[in-house]
């Protein structure tokens, strides 16, 4: 029973968050989700007592992921290495897990503000970049690391229109990431 709920769940957030995509989160409610599901909007009230938890719901997922990547990182000696592993964890990350907020967050900017999601995310993002870049904190080394990591951030927002898969996007925008990268460390 445990798995079908947890299957039910899944399937709320993964169509919820199609529809937010296409049509808009103000857009989208609680009823056209459920019918599209062919379940009740008592169901979907189980798994998320509002709407806006569900997208509440992915966000946590991503910042938790995020913070496995933080915990990892700072547990490896600073260096080259340890920057372009954090780089291509965060393309893992973010193509995985990440997808469907990262979408959510492109598309539905106002949505996204007013949720007040995007808050600990933003934090974590520089975060994420102060570990690419180790102890320097020169502004372009953070600048460079930001950029590379935006490489990431927009390879799942703003690429949908792009005949390539998902691997093939993802693995495209971690090349490009550490190019970026490595263009930086060779030039400190």
């Amino acid at each position: 029973m445990a798995g079908r709920r947890t299957d039910t769940r899944d399937r709320i957030r993964t169509l919820a968050m199609e529809l937010f995509s296409a049509q808009g989160y103000d857009q989208t409610s609680v009823r056209e989700i459920a019918e599209r599901l062919g379940i009740t909007k008592a169901a979907i009230y189980y798994h998320f007592p509002a709407k806006e938890d569900i997208v509440v719901s992915l966000a946590d997922d991503l910042r938790t992921e995020v913070e496995e990547i933080l915990t990892w990182a700072a547990a490896q000696p600073p260096g080259r290495e340890t920057g372009r592993e954090i780089l291509r964890r965060y393309g893992m990350v973010l193509h995985d897990t990440g997808r469907e907020m990262t979408r959510f967050m492109y598309e539905n900017q106002a949505a996204f503000r007013r949720l007040g999601v995007g808050s600990a995310l933003r934090y974590q993002f520089r975060q994420v970049a102060d570990a690419v870049t180790g102890a320097d904190r020169d502004p372009l080394a953070i600048f460079h690391a930001r950029q590379a990591l935006l490489a990431i951030s927009w390879s799942v927002g703003m690429m949908g229109d792009v005949e390539l898969t998902d691997e093939q996007c993802r693995a495209a925008a971690v090349s490009l990431a550490l190019d970026i990268y490595d263009r930086t460390v060779s030039n400190t």
